[in-house]
């Protein structure tokens, strides 16, 4: 069997995603971390994505592909996609210690370089909302699944406490030179989901809380500030004395779910199930 790392594509990014892919990238291996706290939303995308033994599904936005490792464990044949390199890295060494068979293809969400109806389904849990120009990787999602295939995103909502802890990170951000991307949560907006996706997908919609769990609020602060590449990059660029009240910050946001055995913060997040027309 071809392992994960001897079977790796490279393709190129745009232009645009060069410097979201080197945020992101930071965080490499110390990003796996971050996804065991949305093991309960990835299995709930891959329940509503029904897989079967026939389909060729795509992982997009896969991370260190949490959610590939664990299709391909269950015998689906997967391909995992992102514009990510140190994250790729890893999710390969990941799959070949458990000698899983996954194409790790590096690759942008918003030029995709597979054939139209390449696969028959295509699943991404909290990656491709994080694209820079969405209605680019919503055409781009729509040309690679077949007509009749199906496409299953989990996306946090903006009612959720995500999108109240992203509130805290963007306090120590620098203003956004010319016009800002459009908020990763509007994917979590079904009005903005049926614009962007709503002509390609016949689409229903689920909602479903996470529950994150840490054994305090500074092991919140470490995992994020470790693996999650935007406040890794975000923390390294600010002085010392912005850097610890960041922290603070961060902290204080976790403590507030402070519990009996240690912090339990629950996230609400949707699902979209589309079939394509």
């Amino acid at each position: 069997m071809m392992t994960a790392a001897q079977n790796t594509t490279q393709h190129p990014i745009r232009p645009h995603n060069e410097a979201p892919s080197a945020i992101w990238s930071s965080g490499g291996a110390a990003y796996d971390e971050v996804s065991r706290g949305i093991l309960d939303a990835i299995e709930h995308a891959i329940n509503r994505l029904e897989p079967s033994k026939q389909m060729r599904i795509l992982d997009l936005a896969t991370g260190t592909g949490w959610a590939a490792r664990r299709l391909s464990a269950l015998g689906y044949d997967v391909t995992a996609v992102d514009f990510a390199p140190e994250m790729l890295a890893a999710g390969r060494h990941l799959a070949d210690q458990r000698r899983l068979d996954i194409p790790f293809v590096k690759g942008d969400a918003e030029a995709l370089h597979f054939d139209d109806d390449k696969f028959d389904a295509l699943i991404s849990t909290f990656g491709v909302m994080f694209t820079q120009r969405p209605e680019d990787a919503a055409a781009e999602m729509a040309r690679v699944v077949r007509p009749g295939g199906r496409l299953v995103l989990a996306v946090w909502t903006p009612d959720s406490s995500v999108f109240e802890m992203f509130k805290v990170i963007k306090r120590y951000m620098p203003e956004p030179e010319g016009e800002p991307p459009p908020s990763p949560f509007a994917w979590g907006d079904t009005g903005q989901l049926q614009a962007w996706l709503g002509d390609a997908f016949e689409l229903g919609f689920e909602r479903g809380t996470s529950y994150y769990r840490e054994p305090d609020p500074k092991a919140a602060w470490r995992t994020f500030v470790e693996g999650y590449g935007p406040v890794r990059t975000l923390a390294g660029k600010l002085d010392a004395d912005r850097r610890k009240q960041f922290e603070s910050d961060f902290v204080a946001f976790h403590e507030q779910f402070r519990d009996e055995l240690g912090v339990t913060v629950p996230r609400d997040y949707l699902i979209v199930r589309g079939t394509r027309h």
